[in-house]
């Protein structure tokens, strides 16, 4: 049979696969566990709960392995959860992973069912059906939006007659492909090993140890088990190499902390538009791109505010519905930038159908992190892909909408950004300032924003609003007004 000439197309990092690097052809399957019967009240919302808790309870009487647990809380978990994305629209998120992945998409098939199948997850009869839907589009490997046991996984690659992977091995892979710091790869290879570990396949226990019994005289140590040394030795080393980053990274912020300039971090679901508002903001050049998780290393730069304050901007990695938990882990010390920033950026697509389970996924997130209780501006980005009714409606709502391809509502979203800073308030006062001091005059030029200026002989007479931390340093030149007396007078008399 003649085969199909594969496709050339440009790929993530500007290869172009064709000559030695043929694109690796993709079979989709998407996975429907939540038996999309809608209850129409609360009697039948929780006949469906009990029945996902029932699921759950049979299927680990039937598997009572960690495997089985874990497709039972699976088939609960999709079950009682509150409607988010539907199996679509889910698989119409995974398709724009693959590309991501610089994967082409041959084929895409759907499996509903009430519960997952512990040994394949979809079914002997779907299995078949992706095998031969694979050999006739000459797939280089069929891909699961959903995470396989590694029994589901090793029975699949048995049957199938190409590659298997799961979400969360697609979603480790893109970020191999992206991570371009030390410090990314090192994150990027621990969350893989920890994934790896116990999907290794051996020879069964008659061959793992020395034994008493008939049978069980094996050779000593498997190639399984050395294999799980090695990588457990490694997972060891690559903790200890982060470890190190992380106190680099402490050592960076008590440097910053030691000059008062607060961080503002960009947060949002992979996609919103993070990287090209960070690049709007700052007139810096980081890479912007349509595809997912195209930051991985946070990038800092600092910005002024309307108050001539000025606040460090963190760009950092985007989330995503069912992020698995390794990376968060892996991530971590990528991660502190948000945990220890003061302000949060909660950057949203406005364009998004699915916004409010994209807004879900990252207060999640947000929240493993223990920083869903810090100051965070709502910021829907792309509006530029909005009609004027639509921008009406949620302009309503107080969250601040911007377009950050082509600068609409940035000043809005400094001035917002301004009046959610506390760690350095503002302070308005009157300052004498002679006029041969001209350090202190630039300095209050650079720093505070000044509303009047009037000369008094060699005086200089100025009304300003600036930092606290700034007004500190100028305590000298500040003009007692009628308040600042009384207060004095009153610390006086206690004293």
């Amino acid at each position: 049979m003649t085969k199909t000439p594969k496709t050339l197309r440009p790929q993530p990092d500007g290869r172009v696969k064709g000559a030695g690097i043929p694109l690796e052809r993709a079979v989709l399957v998407g996975v429907d566990l939540s038996a999309r019967v809608r209850a129409s009240n609360s009697a039948a919302a929780g006949a469906r709960i009990a029945a996902a808790q029932s699921e759950s309870e049979s299927i680990a009487d039937t598997a009572d392995t960690s495997e089985g647990k874990q497709v039972a809380a699976g088939a609960a978990a999709s079950r009682a959860a509150a409607p988010g994305l539907d199996a679509d629209e889910s698989l119409a998120e995974f398709r724009e992973l693959v590309a991501s992945a610089g994967g082409e998409v041959v084929a895409e098939i759907m499996q509903r069912r009430p519960r997952p199948d512990p040994a394949t997850l979809v079914g002997a009869g779907k299995v078949e059906e992706i095998a031969g839907v694979a050999a006739s589009t000459e797939a280089d490997l069929v891909l699961f939006d959903h995470d396989l046991t590694p029994t589901q996984l090793r029975n699949l690659e048995a049957a199938l007659p190409c590659r298997v992977l799961d979400r969360t091995q697609l979603i480790l892979d893109i970020f191999a492909r992206h991570a371009r710091t030390r410090e990314g790869q090192l994150q990027v290879e621990l969350a893989q090993l920890e994934y790896m570990l116990p999907r290794l396949t051996g020879r069964g226990k008659s061959m793992s140890q020395l034994g008493g019994g008939i049978g069980t005289r094996g050779p000593g140590e498997t190639q399984l088990e050395t294999d799980r040394r090695k990588i457990q030795r490694r997972i060891d080393q690559v903790k200890i190499d982060l470890e190190a980053v992380r106190r680099v990274r402490k050592q960076q912020r008590q440097r910053r902390e030691a000059v008062p300039v607060p961080t503002v971090a960009l947060v949002g679901y992979t996609n919103a538009g993070k990287s090209t508002l960070f690049n709007q903001l700052t007139g810096a050049h980081v890479l912007q791109s349509s595809r997912m998780f195209a930051t991985l290393d946070p990038k800092l730069r600092a910005i002024e505010l309307p108050s001539r304050r000025k606040v460090l901007l963190s760009d950092t990695v985007g989330f995503i519905r069912n992020l698995p938990h390794t990376l968060v882990t892996s991530f971590r010390a990528t991660l502190e930038e948000v945990a220890q920033a003061e302000v949060l950026l909660h950057v949203r697509d406005a364009a998004s159908t699915y916004g409010a389970e994209q807004k879900a996924q990252v207060e999640k997130v947000l929240a493993e992190l223990d920083a869903m209780n810090k100051p965070h501006i709502e910021v829907l980005n792309k509006i530029d892909l909005l009609g004027a009714h639509e921008r009406e409606g949620l302009a309503a709502r107080g969250e601040v909408l911007v377009s950050a391809r082509t600068g609409e509502g940035m000043d809005a979203l400094m001035k917002a950004i301004d009046g959610a800073l506390h760690s350095d308030p503002l302070i308005d006062a009157e300052l004498r300032v002679p006029q041969q001091a001209g350090a202190v005059l630039a300095a209050i030029d650079g720093g505070m924003v000044v509303h009047s200026r009037a000369y008094e002989g060699n005086m200089v007479r100025l009304s300003v609003s600036g930092p606290a931390s700034l007004m500190g340093r100028l305590r000298e030149y500040r003009v007692r007004g009628a308040k600042d007396r009384k207060m004095a007078a009153s610390n006086e008399a206690d004293a």
